[in-house]
């Protein structure tokens, strides 16, 4: 039919006599049509042989971005499909709508629309929860295959779940869906109304009804989404609809079905009775009828048509100046368009721009499509049956960037059964923040369980496919939902342990400076001379720089507080330790000068002790030097050892070097035990053997046990047990040592002399 049809416009005359040209007033310069896929590839088939400009107003695919635009004769007054097809992914991507139904018209164009979307929506993690295919037109020789397709689509629009659908096809398709409804609905339960759904309408379908559909309800689409394409209310347009009268009934057959049809009413003929309230009177007016009927609103159909119109008579009036100018020229006035052919549009309609009479302007793409977009409406029904589109938004993708989609969300009328709250159209409940997305077997992507995200991981949005761990310098929370900024963690003065120990050494540093003038002050008494009295000046003094090096282990690390922290401690200690060792030899060395033709005589005297303790303090101290030239301790921080907290702490540098200070004031420490332990029962009144046995004794076990405790605690902790280790040791030294004496020089005075001493060693 559509091929008779587009010859009988072609070649006009009495008989079908095609290629036969009979009427010569009557020139075809173009073709405005057809609204279906199906018309307009048909009349192109023809019309293209001929090179006759064709402007297609219906918005259908490309035929598989076919080559309709390598034929010159083919234009499209629509914008690029894919520009709708990328605005329904936008859409639903807008309002999460993951799962969603699909219902096409079982045509090449529904089976074009499936093979686009299918890979847009596996790309933007959309997934189609059914695709159910409806005919394109019933086959009434077939009720049980109507009825099975009536029955499937019925069951599949009534998942819960898939909350949103698409409908792509024709107007046909609306006139299907609702069809389905109708006659398989249960009228006690009122199943139309039931049917609580978001239809998403593409530019194909017209919202009309059949005139048996006049008493149907269409609530189903209460809140339908409807991509549109683009339009204006033309100035004018209202008037001309509401001028229109169906006079001249004989000359337009169409008027008059259009008119019978719409108002349900037949015109008069003689030759048939009818009732008087059964005809038409020609008074009707088209602003009475429902919208679904007729609509009084410039459609985008019709806004296309018309701009279609304006640029035919565009490219002739562009054709007429150059031609004009050429006649004139030649010194003719006269310019015929009888004349042009029809394919010498052809040559001005891709270069065509202007603007139309509401000021937009009109031009086509190089693929011969009109640049522009398409309207997003929002159908608002009436309990009349009537309706209105309200625009929400519109969709471009040929604009600048911020401009492509555009939606308000505010504006839309949801059905009532969501009761205006957002709708939801996922498989499943969103996974929450702290979960990830879990695989089903056998089920579509967005089909997911949801699992609690792994120790040390975090999400932070709906939905996520996996956790993710926080940045080096927080932490997640126990929901595992957000990551927290660590605190920096170390021993300072303000907090409780900090100023404890620091309290602690500076009262034992006051106790041994006290210590320390009490001997300066008794300096002439026999016990303050015997056993060497610089060594006791030089372990008094290293006694209280250890009390005083345990405040560098205070505060936050610096550079020069790493650089000196370790290395002053092992110099110090290592001194006082050696001071010890130098003592107890001297005690040792001095009892076997006695003994008659004892060859150690000749050692007896202040210079032994100094070089004990100058040599011990040398080795320790090149040790120190080669630990701070070659890799020495640098402020450093710890992210990892504790969860909630960064540790800011000294890095030892070398850690060999490190123990090695620590080994060999442990190997002084031992040496000046065993020399103590063999000579503590040596006769001697003064003789300090036996409390530096036990001075070392308790030093040795300090530093033993700190070692395990020490590496197995963490952060500031691990500072706290070095200070308590370098107090508790100092401090049993200092009382080990100091306290008998200061104990007869304070409290027993009398003991304090020469006399007492020649009389307890007889």
């Amino acid at each position: 039919m559509t091929y008779r049809a587009t010859l009988d416009l072609l070649f006009k005359s009495h008989r079908f006599v095609p290629n036969y040209k009979c009427e010569l007033q009557k020139n075809l310069m173009a073709i405005i049509g057809g609204l279906s896929s199906d018309t307009s590839f048909h009349m192109r088939d023809s019309i293209g042989l001929y090179k006759i400009p064709q402007l297609t107003y219906g918005s259908f695919p490309t035929e598989g971005e076919s080559d309709t635009s390598q034929i010159s004769s083919f234009y499209r007054m629509v914008p690029n499909e894919a520009h709708q097809y990328m605005g329904i992914i936008s859409l639903l991507k807008h309002f999460g709508w993951t799962w969603v139904g699909l219902i096409v018209v079982d045509d090449e164009g529904g089976e074009n629309f499936l093979q686009m979307m299918e890979p847009l929506f596996s790309k933007n993690g959309i997934c189609s929860a059914f695709t159910q295919r409806i005919p394109k037109l019933p086959r009434y020789d077939n009720i049980d295959e109507v009825y099975d397709v009536l029955l499937s689509t019925h069951k599949v629009v009534k998942d819960d779940k898939a909350q949103t659908s698409i409908i792509y096809g024709e107007s046909m398709a609306l006139i299907w869906l609702t069809a389905i409804f109708f006659f398989l609905q249960d009228l006690k339960k009122n199943d139309i109304a039931s049917v609580t759904k978001v239809w998403i309408i593409t530019t194909q379908i017209d919202f009309i009804l059949l005139g048996l559909q006049r008493s149907w309800d269409l609530g189903l689409f209460q809140g339908a989404i409807c991509f549109t394409i683009h339009s204006k209310e033309l100035l004018g347009f209202l008037e001309f609809l509401q001028s229109i009268k169906p006079d001249g009934i004989k000359e337009n057959g169409f008027l008059k079905d259009f008119w019978e049809q719409a108002f349900d009413c037949d015109f008069p003929n003689p030759s048939v009775p009818m009732d008087t309230s059964e005809q038409c009177s020609g008074e009707e007016r088209l602003e009475s009828l429902p919208d679904p009927f007729f609509e009084m609103s410039m459609t985008g159909h019709s806004y296309s048509i018309y701009n279609a119109v304006h640029v035919v008579a565009h490219a002739l009036h562009d054709i007429s100046l150059t031609r004009s100018k050429q006649r004139a020229m030649m010194g003719h006035n006269i310019f015929e368009f009888q004349d042009l052919q029809p394919w010498q549009l052809h040559l001005y309609l891709p270069d065509i721009s202007f603007n139309n009479s509401d000021g937009e302007t009109l031009s086509f793409s190089v693929k011969k499509e009109m640049v522009g977009g398409f309207d997003i409406m929002n159908m608002v029904i009436f309990p009349n049956r009537s309706f209105l589109r309200v625009k929400v938004g519109e969709v471009d993708y040929s604009a600048p960037e911020g401009k492509k989609f555009i939606l308000h969300e505010d504006m839309i009328m949801w059905h009532k059964g969501f009761n205006q709250v957002m709708p939801i159209s996922v498989c499943n409940e969103h996974c929450p923040p702290g979960h990830q997305k879990k695989r089903k077997e056998g089920e579509k992507f967005c089909c997911y369980d949801c699992a609690a995200c792994p120790e040390g991981k975090i999400s932070d949005q709906n939905d996520m496919d996996d956790c993710f761990r926080c940045p080096e310098d927080q932490y997640p929370n126990k929901m595992r939902s957000q990551c927290i900024s660590k605190t920096m963690s170390f021993l300072s003065y303000e907090e409780p342990f900090g100023i404890s120990l620091a309290s602690v050494a500076f009262a034992f540093s006051l106790l041994t400076t006290l210590v320390f003038g009490t001997f300066l002050k008794h300096k002439d008494t026999p016990i303050v001379k015997a056993n060497n009295q610089a060594l006791t000046y030089t372990l008094l003094v290293s006694l209280l720089l250890c009390f005083l090096s345990s405040l560098l282990f205070l505060g936050k690390p610096g550079e020069m507080t790493c650089l000196l922290r370790q290395p002053t401690f092992g110099m110090i200690f290592s001194m006082g330790v050696s001071c010890m060792l130098a003592k107890t030899i001297t005690v040792v060395v001095a009892f076997m000068a006695t003994k008659p033709g004892s060859s150690m005589r000749k050692w007896v005297g202040k210079s032994l002790a100094y070089s004990v303790v100058v040599s011990c303090s040398f080795i320790q101290s090149i040790v120190c030097t080669l630990w701070l030239m070659t890799s020495p301790p640098f402020p450093d921080v710890d992210m990892h050892s504790l969860t909630t907290e960064i540790i800011v702490q000294c890095n030892e540098g070398s850690v060999t070097l490190f123990y090695c200070v620590l080994g060999y004031m442990g190997l002084l420490a031992v040496a000046s035990f065993i020399v103590a332990f063999l000579a503590r029962r040596l006769p001697d009144s003064f003789n300090e053997a036996k409390f530096i046995t036990f001075s070392m004794l308790l030093f040795c076990s300090v530093w033993l046990s700190f070692l395990p405790t020490y590496l197995s605690t963490k952060g500031k902790y691990m500072v706290v047990v070095e200070i308590i280790s370098i107090l508790a040791s100092s401090a049993g030294l200092l009382g080990c040592i100091f306290a008998p004496k200061c104990y007869i020089i304070i409290l027993r005075p009398e003991l304090n002399n020469r006399e007492q001493l020649i009389k307890r060693k007889n």
